[in-house]
């Protein structure tokens, strides 16, 4: 019994080692979403054109695929007979994007793209966990996906539920309490009412952020320029991406 511990107790060390060191950064590619440099070698996934092979030429497909959306002009690309059956021996997603869990936000739509391009992780308020730091990690150093997109929205109710208990110091059922002493350190504090609820949105994407630009596997390819790790926000009046710097 002791054995199985002292082995259960070095592998979880092991895991926290390779996923979480204080290693702060990540650099900016530009104010918007749309963001973009001269195309350069581009991965292919099989049966489909070119993919997006660099993080500037993610964001600019992720910014197109939003302005498709606001148009009413999807194109539901990687949908065919063919795309289908390339994707079951691989796949090429060019984006990880870590998105709250609400029904009104789902990433393939809002960026209107289409089966094998993105990579999503869905939590309440976006909130990081083990499971969820994993799954970004896998995406990027077993994927090679080039670009990780935090993706807050407007009137997020997991934020909105952080920032009420704080208000009131009452205490959420259950597991919820997790998810609002996570967001609790993004409470802005600056404002008041409503706009303390927008205004923390922005900030945990801020606060999200930041935490995965501080993995060291995670950082060390941005520092090499080959992943751009951004925040973004989703508005449901108007169907909008924007970056949040």
């Amino acid at each position: 019994m002791n054995s199985h511990a002292t082995a259960h107790r070095a592998a979880g060390t092991v895991r926290r080692t390779l996923l979480r060191t204080a290693l702060t950064g990540a650099a900016a590619l530009g104010a918007g979403l749309t963001a973009a440099r001269p195309a350069t070698a581009a991965t292919s996934a099989p049966g489909t054109g070119p993919r997006p092979g660099t993080p500037q030429e993610a964001l600019a497909e992720l910014a197109a695929g939003n302005r498709r959306w606001r148009a009413f002009r999807e194109r539901h690309p990687h949908e065919t007979p063919a795309i289908r059956r390339s994707l079951t021996t691989a796949q090429h997603p060019f984006a990880v994007v870590l998105g709250c869990i609400d029904s009104r936000v789902p990433p393939e739509l809002v960026f209107d793209q289409g089966l094998g391009d993105l990579m999503t992780v869905r939590t309440a308020g976006e909130v990081l966990d083990e499971a969820v730091l994993g799954s970004v990690a896998y995406g990027v150093l077993e994927l090679g996906i080039p670009l990780v997109v935090v993706l807050g929205h407007q009137s997020c109710g997991a934020v909105r539920a952080a920032v009420e208990a704080e208000q009131s110091g009452g205490h959420l059922p259950a597991h919820i309490q997790y998810l609002a002493d996570q967001i609790s350190p993004a409470i802005d504090h600056s404002t008041e009412g409503d706009a303390r609820i927008d205004a923390t949105v922005d900030a945990n994407v801020r606060l999200v952020r930041s935490r995965l630009a501080a993995e060291p596997d995670l950082a060390a390819k941005v520092a090499t320029g080959r992943l751009a790790i951004v925040g973004a926000r989703y508005e449901l009046t108007n169907q909008a991406v924007h970056r949040v710097s």
